[in-house]
């Protein structure tokens, strides 16, 4: 198992730059923040961008992987993102994950986007991906697409190393991230309880490996990443807490746990303590 810590932008570089450097002291393997204009979850808060965040972190630390958790195409093309995942990747040296998924459509509204229905929405992640994948192994791309185009897009230098972890829950969109993706990272779906949550993620890894093998590919080798805290219990509630999700993501085959930095209040509200008695435990 793996461990994930996410970090969000709330914070001004001079408080959050502690946070990314604990991150990799503690013992994190890999370290995430969201991209997002204005995140749902704290729509009146002061937020900062994904991209610059990202570099500065890179440049704090040497071995944490760094990641987005997880970019969107409510306000990314492509083309642009392939840019930014390119000069993560460099800064990083080799150490950035790019997480990505349909998001939810805030975004898309600041910017006065239509609005789209969740087939729409899907439909239109899966453009954005299939043209990231393109642009990741080839070079003056041209591309004609209902959501995203590009007309002779350059490429250089080459992007070989950096995984697409696609983002997804429903059965079309995991079957579309065993065909396309390099691994999985899933919030699980609504539930009210914890019992009731961990049974839905069974059955989504039921359908991820069907349509890993119905792919040709090996379902032992695809690595999976679990958000602990889309869960109805915060993971870093207590250790005992921590530990009994991670044993349940592991018997369901999960390589990856992410976990959340703990806030004063709502949302991920926890005990610092607590962040630094589970990181005292990780694997060394």
């Amino acid at each position: 198992m793996r461990y994930g810590l996410t970090i969000l932008t709330d914070l001004t570089w001079a408080e959050a730059e502690p946070r990314w450097r604990a991150a990799e002291e503690m013992g994190f393997d890999h370290a995430w923040t969201y991209d997002h204009l204005v995140w749902g979850g704290l729509p009146d808060s002061p937020w900062f961008g994904t991209t610059p965040t990202l570099t500065a972190a890179a440049m704090v630390t040497t071995t944490v992987r760094l990641g987005t958790f997880v970019a969107s195409p409510n306000y990314r093309h492509p083309v642009a993102l392939h840019r930014d995942v390119q000069s993560l990747d460099d800064v990083s040296q080799g150490r950035f994950l790019l997480g990505v998924g349909t998001g939810g459509d805030l975004d898309s509204r600041i910017l006065g986007g239509e609005e789209l229905s969740v087939r729409e929405r899907v439909d239109r992640f899966q453009e954005f991906c299939d043209l990231l994948l393109r642009l990741r192994g080839e070079d003056h791309v041209d591309a004609d697409g209902r959501w995203f185009s590009a007309r002779d897009a350059r490429t250089l230098p080459p992007l070989r190393g950096v995984p697409l972890l696609v983002a997804a829950n429903g059965p079309r969109s995991l079957r579309y991230a065993a065909r396309a993706g390099d691994g999985w990272i899933t919030t699980g779906g609504a539930a009210e309880t914890l019992d009731d949550w961990f049974a839905g993620l069974a059955t989504a890894r039921a359908t991820l490996e069907t349509a890993l093998v119905d792919a040709g590919r090996d379902p032992a080798g695809f690595d999976r990443y679990l958000n602990l805290d889309s869960s109805p219990v915060f993971s870093l509630e207590s250790v005992g807490v921590f530990e009994e999700m991670v044993g349940r993501a592991a018997d369901l085959g999960f390589t990856d746990v992410i976990t959340h930095w703990p806030r004063p209040g709502a949302p991920y509200a926890g005990s610092e303590r607590v962040l630094e008695e589970v990181a005292a435990r990780l694997p060394r």
